[in-house]
């Protein structure tokens, strides 16, 4: 297979993974969607988190969400609990490295806050520390995942939380869906609070 015909592919295969993700994951993150604008509206904050690529786009969510997406709007309250590089190295030297966000969680979250926590497998042990701080907390989760779900899964409490689960076992389609999820949340939490544009 030469280069031309390797794109290809990849194009090929990202946009599939996208076809099935969008006929399973719609009513995930239609109720995602209702669980952050609805604690956005009553005075709460989300909280993200997420390893490496992940990481990223835990940071990538906040900051359309303190900055803009694409409309003019206030800014909302988000914090990416992947930045502060002193708060994380502190907390993985003097205790671990599965507590790096847990610990932050329970200094900074609330009861009615929302956690947005991302793996692409589910099997970061320090995202489900975060979640059940987040739990501990009171907030409510949105979880997005891939593969089987992994034990990320497993410690969701489905009554209020939601799991985005990307149908796919390539950790490169599930990020690229995730990415397209964290887009479609951003547009879907300003239409809620902000109003339709018009036009």
């Amino acid at each position: 297979m030469d280069i031309m015909e390797r794109l290809t592919h990849l194009f090929s295969a990202s946009i599939e993974a996208k076809i099935t993700a969008a006929d399973i994951l719609p009513v995930h993150i239609a109720k995602a969607a209702q669980v952050l604008a609805d604690a956005l509206l009553n005075g709460h904050k989300i909280l993200t988190c997420g390893n490496g690529g992940s990481a990223a786009d835990a940071q990538h969510f906040s900051s359309e969400l303190i900055n803009r997406f694409e409309r003019e709007r206030p800014g909302l309250p988000a914090i990416a609990l992947t930045t502060d590089t002193s708060t994380l190295t502190s907390i993985a030297n003097d205790y671990h490295y599965d507590e790096i966000y847990s610990k932050q969680i329970r200094a900074l979250g609330q009861n009615g806050d929302v956690l947005l926590a991302i793996s692409t497998s589910g099997r970061s042990n320090n995202i489900v520390q975060a979640v059940l701080a987040a739990h501990d907390a009171g907030m409510f989760v949105v979880a997005l995942t891939g593969k089987d779900g992994g034990p990320l899964a497993q410690v969701l409490n489905l009554d209020q939380d939601v799991e985005i689960r990307v149908p796919h076992e390539q950790t490169a389609r599930i990020q690229e869906v995730h990415l397209c999820v964290i887009h479609y949340l951003c547009d879907l939490i300003d239409n809620q609070i902000f109003g339709e544009v018009q036009g």
